[in-house]
């Protein structure tokens, strides 16, 4: 569970860092400054999208240090950055991590898995009956 008091203190490093005020920051990764000030008072806790999005923006933070406040603030190693976009008529963009065996048309699908911009997902597990 992330400590509020403690992460409000990772966001106003980052706001330090990059020179930015609350509504500044709130501009750059595109959420209302109302929830970067409850963020900073501890009254909210930041969401999943929340953090998406200051990772989106900041790609060199790290995770882990954002999320705990362990290791450092900037990331060690580069990793490609596949960028996420809020439009709905974007071409979806299909990664494939190394070693990965990329399926043959003909492969047999286990399961499909929507995820919605709400934040919710579906998990559709296929049956093996024929």
């Amino acid at each position: 569970m992330i400590n509020t008091t403690h992460f409000s203190s990772r966001l106003k490093k980052i706001l330090d860092y990059y020179s930015l005020s609350a509504s500044a920051f709130a501009e750059t990764i595109a959420v209302q400054r109302s929830s970067i000030s409850h963020i900073l008072s501890g009254r909210n806790k930041p969401s999943l999208e929340f953090l998406t999005k200051v990772l989106n923006a900041f790609p060199e933070i790290d995770l882990l240090w954002l999320l705990s406040g362990e290791g450092d603030f900037h990331k060690t190693s580069t990793t490609p950055r596949v960028e996420v976009s809020n439009t709905s008529a974007s071409t979806p963009i299909h990664t494939t991590p190394p070693n990965t065996k990329i399926p043959t048309e003909t492969a047999p699908i286990e399961r499909i898995i929507i995820f919605y911009k709400d934040g919710t997902c579906k998990n559709y597990e296929m049956n093996d009956s024929k």
